[in-house]
């Protein structure tokens, strides 16, 4: 929890800096506006990398500069800034940063869940030895989390719930998602919450599956959006509008053209090609699960990472 509130008051003070300084991505009518996107470079962003690809930020007039971030506690405060234009973060940060007051405005999904329990892009991995058999087993154990106080912790205790388990009774460990697989081979954590490309390559190495902590968590749970910051929004209406037009075709794109999708990873990860035609994608869904957010803002509360509930329009397309 500490770490999400230093970021979020780190947010606070970029904010009024960002206010007064009137810096940000600028335009041309020379040729098309450049704008910072911040992500995490796992299988849920493909639709960015290829939306690109395929010419359709380009027909918006826009050039995406993409930026890299290990999760969505990081972005937030750098959209809030100014320092970029949007980024993409899981829902519980975003339910967590609008809690606590900060200007932040979700406009497009960004991937969801399968909804198929055992064939997600995400889930619980421990090694092929070990005593872990159920989410209930992880009670006791150090599990390895890419953010602390995030979705993934907070789905990994919906999963030892759902399971008979006590959630409390569990420490998490913030490891970068590339960092977990040596961690979990040299025994300093008994399991890892990753998602795709990392649960493939986590499974191919001998590992195995003991829960699908976002199927356990609610049918079909929208997992992040793409967001600005409400200043973004309000000063700059016609570039969020392009923004989000150019998300909603890549994202339907994405949806459709798995195939694209595997080739894409390529280009902004170190997946070997011979692991991409095994990955379990995420849905690019048109429209934000309304009763996976508000599941997720239950467990937010239920887990202490938040004493407000903020209001869901804020969080929604």
């Amino acid at each position: 929890m500490t770490r999400i509130r230093a970021a979020l008051a780190a947010a606070s003070v970029l904010l009024l800096a960002a206010c007064g300084s009137g810096q940000g991505p600028e335009s041309s009518d020379k040729g098309p506006t450049t704008v910072k996107v911040s992500v995490i470079p796992i299988v849920d962003v493909a639709p960015v990398y290829l939306g690109n690809q395929q010419g359709f930020f380009a027909e918006q007039g826009l050039k995406p500069q993409v930026e890299t971030a290990q999760g969505g506690a990081a972005i937030v405060p750098a959209v809030v800034s100014g320092q970029v234009d949007f980024g993409f973060s899981n829902y519980t940060s975003l339910i967590i940063a609008r809690s606590k007051g900060l200007p932040l405005k979700v406009v497009a999904p960004g991937n969801a869940s399968t909804g198929v329990k055992g064939k997600d892009f995400g889930g619980v991995v421990v090694k092929s030895g070990s005593p872990i058999k159920s989410a209930k087993d992880l009670v006791g154990k150090r599990v390895a989390v890419n953010t602390l106080n995030n979705i993934n912790d907070t789905t990994v205790r919906a999963s030892i719930r759902a399971a008979g388990g006590d959630a409390k009774n569990v420490k998490f460990t913030e490891l970068a998602f590339p960092d977990m697989q040596a961690a979990l081979d040299k025994g300093n954590v008994d399991a890892i919450q990753v998602v795709e490309p990392f649960l493939t390559t986590a499974l191919k190495g001998g590992g195995r599956l003991v829960a699908s902590n976002y199927v356990d968590t609610a049918p079909n749970l929208t997992i992040a959006a793409y967001f600005t910051s409400q200043k973004t929004a309000a000063s700059k209406p016609d570039l969020v509008k392009r923004f989000t037009a150019a998300m909603q075709k890549s994202l339907r794109y994405a949806d459709a053209n798995p195939d694209a999708v595997r080739k894409v990873l390529g280009t902004y990860t170190k997946i070997d090609p011979s692991v991409a035609g095994a990955l379990t994608l995420p849905t690019y869904p048109a429209q934000v699960n309304g009763a996976g957010l508000r599941t997720l803002e239950n467990l937010a509360a239920q887990d202490g990472l938040i004493t407000k509930t903020p209001d869901v329009k804020d969080l929604l397309p």
